[in-house]
């Protein structure tokens, strides 16, 4: 029997907020303090007041403070230009921070950077001296064009709020800045002036991809002229959607060097590892790392909360904890009512909204002023909305935000005193993006952090070491894998034919490739190269951002309306018929999915129930690349191929999450070829961790749910971009064995990640089931929400013995990476 959970696309049971009343009351005249022109709540008075009482003090389980630190100012070098200068000082800025001003002399010197600081540390600055200054000096030249720079963002929202930003800046330059930006937006009318005149091209990865790259004659002029590559936010491209970022990079570096240009490199992210080791895998360059933070940071007060225990149980009779989401709207409940700036970080739309409207009520009963002054953030608003919100939050007018990651990624709000984040947001350079949008003056700041009910939730607030004593995550992308790659190797040969110098740039697995796809006639071999000879643009074989195959159009029955789209490897779980399918806030019943024409045809509704698909899954080994031995167990990675197939699901109440019944569905099995960690024991390992038979299945299971919980400690990933089988008896292994495995063809570097850190990762997951206080198992340690089994056999117990005599023949040095 094979116990398993798919790595995306089981519909998460909308959990209950709270079954009783709240265990504490906000009173205006004992805890508001009202905000002073100029000053601020001291964070540790404000942490203060949300945990008195009882049982609001026992749910902070630790308490970081991190000092102010003073900043080291340096000189701008030589090469800026004066007028650049002058338009910085304008601004308010008389001189560089140290990493400011080292980032821009290896601009200058023509060498690729990646700059790695803390949020608000300017690093925008740090790039946009140089280019700003090459540009004035190309403006100046008697060809009138001048150097180029593009700018690549991971949203088209931070792309415009970049050109805004230089928009302020270069005022005072003139003409000799012409910045515009290129998107999906940008109206017909106005692309052809940014093709012809912009030096200064804001744009995305995605319309590099489609647009700009296939259509390279009509840019030849710029990308001629091209002389830096600006990529912000580069910690965001990790995974599927990095490793096609970093081969679209490659296409431009060839289309470049055809016109006789190449461009510097200048990447901006937040505190990563190895940052320069990751901007190279992304880029195909040599990249120098900026990495010592020289801006000055205030105080701040750091919190690590659980919420309680409820009376309620869930699966397998479980406890259950009250929700994160109930949490934090309390919590920015107080925090408004004390006149404390806040932004409240939400993983999806609708909790963002949710906490929101829960906020806004319990202020109501306070003063009626107060819930005009609380708003939900997130993507999906209009422009124009997005900017009203923002002005407000400057302003003060707005007291708090609950906002999805929309307001992660490089959006300048100051004035904010106050960060809550409702669940750890999967990686730790996530987690101190958000919680630096607070204090961003300078001025001291507070955090908190709100477990989910979730194992590595859980474990984070009771090892405060994981977060504050470790490096941030190194960004994991696999440019290699094959499903990334022959997409790009086509629309690279549509763009200029491919020739045999270009293959190097493309990886080591191109050489294999290139017979392959002139077998399935993707590609023609004349004379010395190779050459796109279909109709269709090579450019739409991919989506940069998907899975693979055509996403599942999610459409109306009524109307006609295109609601969204869904990946078509999630497609089965997450729309199949009778499915309950949440847009932007609202609910609706699957009426029919259609696979031929990938269509979900859903009419609005609001049944008092969620729903979860119940799957099976199978899973052969193809290739084992690496084996090392743990004493008698043995560590693999390697190849495999899974099939799954969704054979029913599950409807449950919403607040109790009661089963309400099982329908049975009729959808074809899928497979996936993808790559795996999976590891082994014997029966003398079993006997000496006294799992008996009928225990063996139950603790290979929940082994298995909580090392993908705690993966994305270690990997870059969600729990939801992997999967997990575990076997008593495998037929390829003939041993009890349990697999993690990626969840997108080919791979995505997760598992890989996870074989090179193994020692660390499962002494991490046993710790986390150890020190759970849940008796047989929960939704902190052993249960996963997207388990295709109901969460049946687990045992708590003897995963921890079988855990603990595997760790024991553990190598001393974890393997090292090839």
């Amino acid at each position: 029997m094979a116990f398993n959970h798919l790595p995306a696309g089981v519909h998460d049971a909308l959990r209950p907020l709270s079954v009783r009343p709240v265990t504490h009351s906000v009173s205006m005249a004992d805890n508001q303090i009202p905000r002073q022109a100029g000053i601020r709540p001291s964070p540790r008075a404000v942490l203060g007041r949300l945990s008195t009482g009882a049982s609001r003090s026992t749910r902070i389980t630790h308490t970081e403070h991190l000092p102010p630190r003073p900043g080291t100012h340096a000189d701008w070098p030589s090469a800026i230009r004066p007028e650049v200068i002058n338009a910085i000082r304008a601004v308010g800025i008389e001189r560089p921070w140290a990493h400011q001003a080292r980032t821009a002399e290896h601009a200058l010197r023509g060498e690729s950077v990646v700059v790695a600081t803390g949020t608000a540390s300017g690093k925008s600055l740090a790039y946009l001296a140089p280019v700003l200054s090459t540009l004035l000096d190309g403006s100046e030249e008697p060809s009138g064009r001048g150097a180029t720079a593009l700018y690549l963002s991971p949203t088209k929202a931070l792309a415009a709020d970049q050109r805004r930003a230089v928009a302020g800046l270069t005022a005072p330059l003139g003409t000799g800045i012409r910045a515009a930006v290129y998107d999906g937006d940008t109206p017909v009318e106005e692309r052809e002036w940014v093709r012809q005149y912009a030096n200064y091209v804001l744009t995305n990865p995605d319309m590099l991809h489609r647009g700009i790259l296939p259509g390279h004659p009509r840019w030849s002029s710029f990308l001629r002229a091209l002389r830096y590559v600006v990529i912000d936010e580069c910690h965001t491209y990790r995974g599927v959607f990095g490793s096609h970022v970093a081969q679209v990079l490659r296409r431009l570096r060839r289309v470049c060097a055809r016109y006789g240009s190449s461009p510097v490199f200048l990447l901006a992210s937040a505190t990563a590892s190895d940052p320069a080791v990751a901007a190279c895998r992304l880029t195909g360059v040599p990249v120098a790392e900026i990495t010592e933070d020289g801006s000055p940071r205030g105080e701040v007060v750091f919190a690590l909360w659980e919420p309680p225990l409820t009376e309620l149980h869930g699966e397998q009779g479980a406890p259950v904890r009250r929700t994160a989401t109930a949490e934090s709207a309390d919590l920015l409940t107080d925090l408004a009512v004390q006149g404390v700036r806040t932004v409240t970080f939400v993983r999806s739309r609708r909790g963002a909204e949710l906490i929101a409207l829960i906020a806004q009520e319990r202020l109501a009963e306070v003063d009626r002023s107060l819930p005009g002054r609380i708003a939900a953030y997130r993507g999906g608003y209009l422009p124009e909305e997005r900017r009203a919100l923002e002005k407000a939050l400057h302003s003060g007018e707005l007291l708090g935000l609950a906002a999805t990651t929309a307001l992660e990624l490089g959006m300048d709000i100051a004035g904010l005193d106050a960060v809550v984040v409702a669940g750890y947001p999967g990686t730790r350079a996530s987690l101190w993006q958000q919680a630096g949008r607070a204090g961003r003056t300078g001025e001291g700041a507070l955090a908190i952090l709100v477990a989910r009910d979730d194992p590595l939730d859980t474990y984070l607030v009771h090892h405060p070491d994981a977060l504050f004593r470790q490096p941030v995550e190194s960004t994991v992308l696999d440019p290699d894998n094959p499903y990334v790659l022959a997409p790009h190797l086509c629309a690279a040969a549509a763009e200029l034919p491919l020739t045999e110098p270009d293959l190097e740039l493309f990886g080591p697995a191109t050489e294999e490739l290139m017979p392959q796809l002139e077998q399935r006639k993707l590609l023609r071999r004349r004379a010395k190269a190779w050459h796109w000879t279909r109709r269709e643009r090579a450019a739409d074989l991919t989506d940069i951002r998907g899975a693979g195959g055509s996403p599942v159009q999610v459409v109306e029955a009524a109307t006609g309306r295109l609601l969204g789209t869904v990946d078509a490897a999630a497609a089965h779980t997450t729309v199949h018929e009778g499915a309950v399918h949440l847009h932007q806030g609202r609910s609706y019943l699957v009426k029919q999915l259609d696979l031929d024409d990938s269509v979900a045809l859903v009419e609005e509704a609001t049944p008092p129930y969620s729903t979860t698909a119940r799957d099976t899954t199978a899973i052969s080994i193809l290739e084992t690349t690496t084996e090392i031995p743990w004493g008698d167990a043995r560590l693999c990675f390697g190849s495999v191929e899974v099939t799954n197939q969704v054979v029913s699901f599950l409807r449950r109440k919403l607040i109790t999450g009661e089963v309400l019944g099982e329908s049975k569905l009729d959808l074809p099995p899928r497979t996936l070829r993808t790559r795996a960690v999976w590891w082994t024991v014997t029966d003398d390992q079993l006997e000496e961790a006294r799992v008996h038979p009928q225990a063996l299945g139950g603790a290979l299971h929940a082994a298995e749910h909580a090392s993908i919980g705690i993966l994305p400690l270690f990997a870059t990933c969600d729990r939801w971009d992997i999967g997990g089988v575990s076997i008593p008896l495998h037929p390829d292994t003939l041993l009890p064995t349990v697999f993690v495995y990626d969840g997108h063809p080919g791979g995505a570097g997760f598992a890989e990640r996870a074989f090179h850190t193994a020692a660390r990762w499962l002494a991490a997951t046993r710790e986390a089931i150890a020190v759970c206080e849940c008796e047989a198992g929960c939704p902190s340690c052993i249960q996963s929400p997207k388990c295709g089994n109901g969460n049946d056999p687990l045992d708590k117990k003897a995963a921890i013995r079988l855990l603990t005599t595997l760790l024991a023949g553990a190598p001393e040095q974890p393997p090292t990476a090839e």
